[in-house]
């Protein structure tokens, strides 16, 4: 009660409110920004279905467990390029060298040290991750022709270390004798690739798993804005270099990872792993599948191996020329009005009386 009134006070409504209206407080609004956050890292019941298919997909489709084992690998290393490519927006034409590093790691790993995948694969990923701190700093400065010209730059030294130090890596006839031990000491590598498969698909899964809560993350969203404008995100405050050079190294640990598989899976590393076309196939699975979001890599893997695999049986010369005519349809088209050739007819809408 007011005491010179005796009236009680009102309360204040705010410019531009209404009375009745609750005003929702500093930290409801916080909660809901969280919410929607870490809301894209919730898994849906489609994504369970989709994942344990791809698991038993080795022993349900026991004759395609070779393929099913390359697309395991590729989708790895688009998830890994999508890191840096989707939500960062730094383009790489040279993430065939964390591939290259960790495909001879495991390689040499194996032959020199011990035979156990497991170990390898962690081997490998160390040494890409270890590499990819390094390299970090060349994508700090400079503009994006800069900073393609400076990874292609990476990969091609490593290519030509490779092949002078013969005596490690085999040179141009490849690191042979590659036999690894059986994995998790029961499960051996047979020739018709369904451990392989199984070992590949479960590591990208863990992997992609991983990459998610990654991205959906405080961490992932300052990596967003980062991608949206750099200027911007410097002016309130993040750490803008600090940020780029993590992403990378996780990146290159990615990477790295998928490179082990493929020597693991095959028994073989050779100069191949650092080669120019591995970066452009890889950038040509992410147009396919889409970038920021990490199943674009594991969708445009699918499409652009099984394409690859069905063309190559039909044409072995020319499949290349078909894979480049549906990637022109693609970017003509749309991606979305491709896969749905039923929204192309649109009616017209009527035209409003003046």
């Amino acid at each position: 009660m007011s005491a010179a009134s005796g009236r009680p006070k009102q309360a204040r409504v705010p410019a531009g409110g209404q009375r009745g209206h609750a005003v929702p407080s500093v930290g409801a609004v916080v909660t809901s920004a969280q919410d929607r956050l870490l809301g894209g890292g919730r898994w849906k019941s489609w994504e369970y279905v989709l994942w344990l298919a791809a698991l038993a997909s080795p022993w349900l489709l026991a004759s395609h467990a070779l393929i099913i084992n390359e697309i395991a690998i590729v989708a790895l290393f688009a998830l890994s390029l999508d890191l840096i490519l989707g939500y960062t927006g730094i383009v790489s034409l040279g993430h065939a060298a964390f591939f290259g590093m960790g495909a001879y790691s495991a390689a040499l790993f194996a032959k020199l040290v011990m035979p156990d995948p497991l170990m390898g694969l962690a081997v490998a990923v160390l040494s890409a991750a270890a590499l990819g701190a390094m390299c970090s700093a060349t994508i700090l400065r400079g503009s994006d022709l800069t900073r393609l010209m400076v990874t292609l730059g990476v990969g091609l030294i490593l290519m030509e270390l490779a092949n002078k130090l013969d005596w490690l890596t085999g040179g141009a006839d490849g690191l042979q004798g590659v036999v690894m031990g059986p994995l998790l000491g029961c499960f051996e590598f047979d020739l018709s690739g369904r451990i392989a498969a199984c070992y590949s698909m479960s590591v990208l899964l863990v992997l992609f798993v991983l990459a998610r809560r990654f991205v959906n993350s405080p961490f992932g969203a300052t990596l967003k804005a980062i991608r949206d404008n750099r200027l911007r995100a410097m002016a309130i405050g993040i750490p803008v270099s600090r940020h780029l050079a993590v992403v990378y190294t996780v990146a290159a640990a990615l990477a790295g990872a998928a490179g082990a598989l493929l020597a693991q899976t095959t028994g073989f590393a050779s100069l191949d792993v650092f080669e120019f076309h591995r970066s452009a196939d890889v950038m040509l699975i992410l147009v396919i599948g889409g970038v920021g979001w990490l199943y674009g890599g594991v969708i445009g893997a699918i499409v652009f191996k099984l394409m690859q695999d069905a063309i190559s049986s039909i044409t072995p010369q020319y499949w290349t020329f078909w894979i480049g005519l549906f990637l022109v349809l693609l970017v003509l088209v749309g991606r979305e009005r491709l896969i749905r050739p039923w929204s192309w007819i649109r009616r017209r809408a009527p035209r409003g009386k003046a």
